[in-house]
């Protein structure tokens, strides 16, 4: 098995229940793993043999940019679009963490975790 992982890749966007954080925007950082079967020999030192973490960055940043209520609709998209571009993956993981969520107080950041196991996906239903 073979795991590729992005870590602390950063954006900025408009995620939030509410309105003033869709008008305000606040960082977001955002983890993404995945793990394959490794088919190939990766002594031919192509690319195409494993998942580009830039194009996991690529397809975060494409989500990010679709402003959501929920960051677990955020994360959702990114594992789709995992799945959709690298059907061979397994298991994957995105976690996104929000800077300073409005609750009151301070608040370092809040998390979302949501992890895919290829195995377990319910076909037909």
């Amino acid at each position: 098995m073979v795991k590729v992982a992005l870590q602390g890749a950063e954006f900025f966007a408009y995620h939030g229940f509410y309105a003033e954080e869709q008008l305000l925007g606040t960082r977001f950082v955002v983890d993404i793993e995945v793990v394959f079967e490794n088919a190939y020999d990766f002594n031919d030192d192509k690319i195409a043999n494993t998942v580009n973490y830039e194009e996991l960055y690529q397809i975060a940043k494409i989500e990010m940019q679709h402003t959501r209520k929920l960051i677990e609709t955020v994360a959702q998209g990114v594992i789709d679009g995992i799945a959709a571009k690298y059907p061979y993956v397994r298991l994957a993981s995105v976690t996104i963490k929000k800077a300073h969520p409005p609750l009151g107080g301070p608040v370092q950041h809040s998390v979302v975790s949501i992890s895919y196991n290829k195995d377990k996906v319910k076909h037909g239903l």
